[in-house]
């Protein structure tokens, strides 16, 4: 396992950086700098930082929009534009919920109408009715023209508790902006609450356990045998589970199955800050970015707390980290640094990788800035510039692409829904707290929230 030495004293004491255990969203104090001098590309093509995000959000907005599999209107597992992918019919059941949530921020911000947003979430739902469940519960991949279960491994050819947590996120928060509109809203927000309650949270303790499993298939059962424990980027599961109307899961899952027992909590500090949980596998350091993203959709950190921990200090800590270790830059790599940071999981040269400190191939995914507006704006920004300032190699169509080597020698054209579609609600958390606000304002959500013995505001 890789860990920063003596060198990170003497990288703080150069950038003079003084980070408190509990900043305040507002007041970002880590080192950035110019993106460059002079009249940059950026400079040129946005009059404002705000038609900059509009522009980010517009264009990631529009791979569930644009790109959608034809079918369902839903959001394909990855669209390749070098033509190198032979499953464009494959849907993303999580990636679509976090283009759903987009859905609704793109109403907000006039990308689309309300009847147009209106249109594509009655398709959504109608075919969510009649695709494969299993007790309620979406697989991770669709076959977008039958509605039929595409496996994601021999195993995985069933119901995936977490996927569907992230696809009924995203669902609810359309629901509580539909719910009180017109009768054709209101019908939507009908259909959104059924599905939500067909949702059997309680099957997946496999007959009762303290603790929720991930997988379940009606050929292999539970040979999967993933049990969900903490941390990592399941949280929103046991939150849904929780919060259920019909077939709620016990907090007892909660504490002795995701918290083991309270084992969860970490009194480790990484680059100087409190790491405040474990993270899975990854022991002394954070893991990729996105376990601070998928939950977080809806889910508002700020102020949010439970007997194991502060999540606003989680999730910022999180990225504030990762941005340090990209500009300590232990490995020596190329372009590292305030404008050059964020490593998540996404393609690489070697494949799919999970990337973070502990796993660092020189790989940057703009989704892992981009996706962190909320908790570091500033370096957000400063990414979000420097990588477009790098033209059109770095960015086409649907924004920026999914990753690059930091040299620039490996840049594929080739999109992943799950990075690109958790930028526009995360950006528009930061932006305006639209997305946070509706979920959170779920009366199911707060009384699940309760249960598990968590604060908010």
């Amino acid at each position: 396992m890789h860990k920063i030495p003596t060198f990170i004293a003497t990288i703080f004491t150069a950038l003079s950086i003084q980070v408190s255990a509990t900043p305040r969203a507002d007041s970002t104090v880590l080192p950035t700098e110019p993106v460059s001098a002079g009249l940059t590309p950026y400079e040129s093509d946005f009059t404002s930082p705000e038609e900059f995000l509009d522009y980010i959000q517009r264009s990631t907005f529009d791979y569930i929009w644009k790109g959608a599999e034809p079918t369902s209107g839903m959001a394909p597992e990855r669209i390749h534009l070098d033509k190198q992918a032979d499953d464009a019919n494959i849907i993303t059941t999580g990636g679509s919920g976090f283009g759903i949530a987009g859905i609704i921020v793109a109403i907000e911000r006039g990308f689309i109408t309300r009847a147009e947003g209106l249109e594509r979430l009655e398709k959504i739902t109608d075919y969510l009715a009649k695709a494969d469940r299993f007790h309620g519960v979406w697989p991770h991949w669709i076959d977008g023209p039958t509605g039929k279960v595409k496996p994601f491994g021999k195993k995985d050819n069933g119901g995936d508790i977490v996927e569907s947590s992230f696809l009924m996120s995203g669902l609810l928060i359309a629901r509580e902006y539909f719910k009180n509109g017109t009768a054709a809203e209101r019908r939507l927000a009908e259909s959104i609450d059924t599905l939500w309650r067909e949702m059997d949270f309680e099957w997946y303790t496999r007959g009762g356990q303290d603790v929720i499993y991930w997988h379940w298939s009606p050929e292999y059962e539970w040979e999967m045998n993933f049990p969900l424990t903490g941390y990592n980027e399941c949280l929103i599961t046991y939150i849904l589970a929780a919060s259920s109307p019909t077939h709620p899961v016990s907090p007892e899952a909660y504490h002795k199955g995701w918290a083991r027992s309270g084992e969860i909590v970490s009194e480790k500090k990484y680059m100087e800050l409190p790491l405040v949980l474990s993270y899975n596998g990854c022991q002394d350091t954070g893991g990729p970015l996105f376990w601070s993203h998928y939950s977080y959709i809806g889910l508002n950190p700020h102020g949010l707390k439970d007997r194991y921990a502060d999540y606003w200090q989680l999730t910022r800590n999180h990225a504030v980290t990762d941005y340090l270790y990209c500009v300590a830059n232990p490995k020596g790599y190329k372009n590292y640094g305030p404008g050059c940071w964020g490593l998540t999981a996404s393609y690489s040269p070697e494949g799919y990788a999970a990337h973070s400190p502990v796993r660092d191939l020189g790989v940057i995914t703009p989704t892992a800035a981009l996706a962190s507006f909320p908790y570091t704006p500033e370096e957000s920004m400063a990414a979000a510039k420097w990588m477009y300032n790098q033209g059109e190699k770095l960015r086409g169509i649907y924004g920026f692409y999914d990753a690059f080597t930091s040299d620039m020698a490996w840049c594929p054209t080739r999109y992943l829904a799950i990075d690109q579609l958790p930028i526009a609600p995360m950006i528009e958390n930061y932006r305006s707290g639209l997305c946070w606000r509706l979920f959170m304002g779920a009366p199911e959500i707060q009384d699940g929230l309760r249960r598990l013995g968590f604060t908010f505001p």
